[in-house]
């Protein structure tokens, strides 16, 4: 029998969406920051402060339009422009309608066309304070035979898709990963490689197939050698076991010696999750490798199978926190580790839920203050989207200045929240089905966009209020 997850039962420690992130500093002459976790910092700036004008208007407008019956036909029109054959409704063939595109939702929700485009848009991300970006590459890959011959000929063509899907892929990565920099992540789909990738995770292969393996193996040396990171991203139920199996074996060989270049990706939504963690963290405990997770709370409800799903929202949103929490403290979420010391590790928190990067943040404040143990924690949103989450975070800690008579310790200054965006690259084309995502998501989680739009309107009426 398995053993029961117990939540832990702490109702004071949940934080109202609406209320200031905490501050765990109780003053500056204690050496104990025993303040109550959950106390509020001084509001020092607007949460969107930094965000420039053009960025706020179109978000402004965008998230207005998402959040009304406007939606569900926008939805219904982009899925209608992503299917279509016509050249007219191409914008690699029709420029009034790549404008139309660009001008709107691409350039709201995409880095760029080219390296150009997306290493200004990096600097952009950077220059508000983000800590560093996440890069993917949007292109989906879509292998089809056509023709009819002989099954040798059927064979042959079908080899040949497949390797060129598996260079082609690796030829994207090792290009998104030349436009971030030390420190930076990518975002890697192993079913980006093609057919012979998708079909290897669906028998549950516990070993990519040779070409695969050393695409991977170039990828992470060469992710290594510039000091960069990347993540594994989640996907299906289906081949998700594999997807486990490759990217345990990559943390094996990659995370090593104090350095943390692959993490993988677990979904709070699944039951399992918590005993998920649990395996990662016994294997690099016994093992002698440092784990990296990412933890989001899923996004395949629609496909994946249901009954495996935490019953309610609510339940879901349990999880994930009880993850992050345990986690920061150094603990299993699923029962105490047997023979072995919680390894090395490493957190990024992807998550558009205020809450969840409220008490995440809060809680790895409290303990690095009060020189508790914990892990490194990183948090993270898609470009576009959660911006009154991950600007609010960086305006309310952002240092006043680097006097040192600002009255911070070395540790203090230290806790600055460490916030990415998430970016995706790639032509408008190539960009379409990553867009029409994007939409889609924002359908399934209304309340959020409706908060997000009500903080832009907010901050449009204190600009006008405050220049005109």
């Amino acid at each position: 029998m398995k053993p029961k997850v117990f939540w832990p039962r702490k109702p004071e420690t949940f934080y109202s969406a609406s209320k200031p992130l905490a501050d765990a500093a109780a003053s500056s002459s204690s050496p104990v920051h025993n303040a109550s976790l959950h106390a509020s910092p001084a509001q020092k700036r607007a949460p969107l402060a930094d965000l420039p004008t053009k960025t706020l208007l179109r978000s402004l407008f965008l998230t207005s339009a998402m959040a009304s019956p406007l939606l569900k036909p926008s939805i219904a029109v982009l899925k209608y422009v992503v299917d279509s054959k016509s050249p007219l409704l191409s914008p690699s063939k029709n420029p009034i309608m790549n404008y139309i595109l660009r001008a709107t939702i691409y350039n709201h929700f995409c880095a760029g066309v080219n390296e150009t485009e997306v290493r200004k848009t990096v600097q952009d991300m950077k220059t508000l304070g983000f800590k560093g970006v996440i890069l993917g590459y949007a292109r989906e890959s879509v292998a089809k035979i056509d023709g009819a011959g002989s099954h040798v000929e059927e064979w042959k063509n079908a080899q040949a898709i497949e390797d060129r899907a598996v260079d082609e892929w690796k030829e994207g990565n090792l290009r998104t990963l030349r436009m971030v920099g030390r420190g930076d992540y990518m975002n890697i789909k192993f079913t980006g490689a093609g057919p012979a990738a998708v079909e290897a995770l669906a028998r549950g292969d516990l070993v990519p197939p040779p070409r695969i393996k050393q695409a991977i193996i170039e990828i992470c040396e060469a992710t290594a050698a510039q000091g960069s990171r990347f993540w594994i991203d989640a996907e299906q139920q289906i081949f998700q076991p594999a997807i486990d199996a490759w990217t345990i074996d990559l943390m094996r060989q990659f995370n090593r010696d104090g350095r943390v270049v692959v993490l993988n990706t677990v979904q709070a939504y699944l039951k399992s999750s918590a005993e998920n963690v649990h395996r990662h963290l016994t294997l690099a405990g016994k093992e002698g490798w440092a784990l990296g997770i990412k933890l989001v709370r899923g996004a395949y409800i629609q496909h994946d199978i249901r009954d495996r799903i935490h019953d309610t929202k609510a339940d879901t949103d349990r999880s994930y926190n009880h993850i992050v929490e345990s986690l920061l403290s150094r603990q299993s979420p699923f029962q105490e580790l047997q023979d072995t010391k919680f390894p090395d590790a490493r957190l990024f928190v992807a998550t558009h839920n205020a809450e969840s990067v409220r008490r995440a943040y809060s809680t790895s404040r409290h303990r690095i203050l009060n020189g508790l143990p914990t892990i490194p924690l990183e948090m993270g949103q898609l470009q576009g989207m959660a911006d009154e989450v991950s600007c609010g975070l960086l305006a309310e800690y952002r240092p006043e200045s680097d006097d040192p008579s600002s009255g911070k310790s070395p540790v203090e200054a230290s806790v600055f929240p460490k916030v990415f965006k998430c970016l995706a690259w790639g032509t408008t084309e190539e960009c379409l089905h990553f867009l029409l995502r994007r939409a889609v998501e924002n359908q399934g989680a209304v309340v959020r966009t409706q908060d997000t739009a009500a903080a832009m309107r907010k901050e449009a009426w204190r600009r006008i209020g405050l220049r005109w």
